[in-house]
């Protein structure tokens, strides 16, 4: 009998794979090392893949017009379209994936816990949700284990996250 096929698993590429982080650092992330015998990786770190660089300047989720947008503070510069543009890009070309593992608090990448502020300037956030690659996730594979690397620090997270993806309900 053929073994069956690792499940797939995008992963933010800083949670142990690449020093590709704003400041140009790389989070080791036990968890994910831990599970790396166990699923397929696949690395992606979008604001690079976008062409921003590191270490760079950061982004920010900023409502421009009601409408979530990617800004760099200290530029001005929307780098919006271009994250949309690869998030369809990329997620049109993954295939069959299994789930996802995305940075907490990333404008990027973050599940549900990005600082969603009303002008690039503005000191306060109006409330928290998904960065932009993480919302087009979402969107796009709704019944995929989608979790953040702080949320997989909860056992009972964990564990879901883990049955979800071996297709246990």
């Amino acid at each position: 009998m053929a073994r069956p096929a690792k499940p797939r698993v995008v992963v933010s590429k800083c949670l142990g794979f690449a020093p590709c982080r704003y400041d140009g650092s790389m989070i080791a992330d036990g968890r994910v090392r831990r599970m790396k015998g166990r699923v397929e990786f696949l690395p992606v770190c979008p604001e690079m893949e976008i062409g921003l660089g590191c270490p760079r300047e950061s982004v920010r989720v900023v409502l421009v017009r009601g409408r979530p947008h990617l800004i760099q503070p200290s530029t001005g510069r929307d780098v919006t379209a271009a994250m949309r543009r690869f998030a369809e890009t990329f997620l049109d070309g993954l295939g069959r994936v299994d789930g996802f593992i995305l940075k907490s608090r990333s404008p990027s990448c973050g599940v549900r816990d990005v600082k969603v502020y009303g002008g690039a300037d503005a000191e306060e956030p109006l409330r928290l949700g998904a960065g932009l690659f993480a919302a087009a996730v979402l969107r796009r594979f709704p019944d995929a284990a989608v979790e953040d690397d702080e949320r997989l620090r909860d056992p009972r997270v964990r564990k879901r996250f883990l049955k979800r993806l071996r297709g246990s309900p």
